[in-house]
């Protein structure tokens, strides 16, 4: 069953599967078809530091450069960053690496800022960035070598090494913000305005 309206599929520019778990659970058609964009690049050239900004440009940018390309089609763009304090986090390179995020992120609390943009024929017509504050409990070095273990590659695949989808819940004591944020997509605002472009049923 779908509640999508529109003449054509909605267009998802992300392989992320939680992105894709979430609006397939919201009963909205999609097809999935990835931006081919360099995303280090085109945030270094944007000179933007602040978390949320570079967030939404590249949400932006990833709508733009996937509707570009597919005439008449509503195009979701999404990205999201983790932020302690001033600095931001990427995606751990292998195990050493997300042990290391995991040490530096133990005991604090970090923020995730969520970014989402729609675009149509190469334009922006709706952008959001919302934000959620995680804090993850005090770890020794033997739970977070535990963990590690037990989520093996999954590490990888997320910045901050976590899922909280997953194994990554046992990792937190607080959390404040939205679960469609953590999973990096705001989806309340992105239905609010799809609903007032009359695209959804209910």
């Amino acid at each position: 069953m779908t509640i999508w309206r529109g003449q054509h599929p909605l267009i998802l520019a992300s392989q992320s599967r939680a992105r894709q778990m979430l609006l397939a659970d919201a009963g909205i058609s999609f097809d999935a078809v990835p931006a081919d964009i360099d995303e280090r690049s085109v945030q270094k050239n944007s000179g933007l530091s602040a978390p949320g900004e570079i967030a939404g440009l590249l949400a932006r940018e990833k709508a733009r450069f996937v509707s570009s390309k597919n005439s008449g089609r509503y195009v979701i763009g999404a990205d999201q960053t983790l932020a302690l304090g001033s600095r931001l986090f990427s995606k751990p390179a292998g195990r050493a690496q997300a042990a290391d995020q995991l040490r530096l992120l133990a005991g604090q609390t970090h923020e995730l800022h969520s970014a989402v943009a729609v675009a149509r024929d190469g334009k922006l017509v709706f952008s959001d960035v919302s934000i959620a504050r995680m804090t993850m409990r005090r770890l020794a070095e033997s739970e977070i070598e535990a963990y590690l273990d037990q989520a093996g590659q999954a590490v990888t695949t997320s910045v901050g090494a976590y899922q909280l989808e997953g194994l990554g819940v046992h990792l937190f004591e607080r959390i404040e913000g939205d679960h469609f944020t953590i999973l990096g997509l705001p989806l309340l605002p992105l239905l609010a305005f799809l609903r007032g472009e009359g695209l959804l049923n209910v």
